[in-house]
């Protein structure tokens, strides 16, 4: 993430405020200013940024770079943990380092190579 020059987090406490809402549209906003986007939700226990983009079903794959997004539009990369559930329906409940493992997975997977 180091050589990401700009990062926004979008964030909070409470449930069902609209962040994966707010989070899509500020990054086709940027995108349409012909920004190179990236968008990871890490919403563990109930991802529906694949939902919300229409990219259920997509796939994620791996290379000696890391893991590749799912493309919205060339500029657009999008990485999920709903790209990983066998059913995207069903939560994942982790705590702990667990969860913390699989943040960090997805960040470097992705982010480490941007």
């Amino acid at each position: 993430m180091a050589s990401v020059k700009h990062k926004i987090l979008v964030l909070s406490g409470k449930g069902g405020v609209g962040k994966s809402t707010f989070s899509a549209q500020l990054s086709f906003a940027q995108a349409a200013m012909d920004f190179q986007v990236g968008l990871l939700d890490i919403d563990i226990c109930g991802p529906r940024i694949p939902k919300m983009l229409g990219l259920e079903g997509q796939d994620i794959h791996q290379s000696n770079l890391g893991w590749s997004p799912v493309y919205v539009e060339s500029n657009l990369g999008v990485m999920s943990i709903g790209f990983m559930l066998p059913n995207p329906d069903e939560a994942v409940i982790w705590r702990g380092p667990r969860k913390n493992g699989l943040i960090k997975f997805l960040k470097d997977g992705i982010l480490g190579r941007a």
